[in-house]
């Protein structure tokens, strides 16, 4: 009886990994948006300065999402090739909460992780696995 259970099991199946990389991006873009409207002081967020926080956890946890479609994303191909575009920008978005946020150096560490966020959503559309 376990025999037969054991061999209707099915393998997991792998997961199209593209959202992951669309939602890190757009989380990521957000924060930027918001950053450079306070920033321009276009809006103010003194009463609800949670938001440009919740922005970041958002595109951390994204991102952490889309690097781990790397192990089980699909196409296979791609998605391994848009978690290793998206990787260096790990760095950047763990030094923005030691740098501050009244200097130069916040926006321009937040922007440098821009290259590898747009790399990992461009690689992770690209379809190299067709047949």
């Amino acid at each position: 009886m376990i025999h037969g259970w054991l061999a209707r099991r099915r393998a997991p199946q792998r997961t199209n990994a593209a959202p992951l990389f669309v939602a890190a991006t757009a989380a990521y873009g957000a924060n930027v948006a918001l950053g450079v409207a306070v920033a321009t002081k276009t809006i103010d967020t003194r009463d609800f300065r949670w938001v440009h926080h919740a922005l970041y956890i958002a595109t951390c946890v994204s991102t952490a999402a889309a690097l781990s479609a790397g192990v089980w994303g699909r196409p296979r191909h791609a998605s391994r090739r848009a978690a290793l575009a998206l990787t260096p920008a790990i760095a950047p978005l763990a030094a923005i909460p030691y740098l501050g946020t009244h200097s130069a150096k916040h926006p321009l560490v937040a922007l440098a992780a821009a290259p590898f966020i747009v790399a990992g959503l461009v690689c992770s559309r690209i379809a190299t696995d067709r047949k």
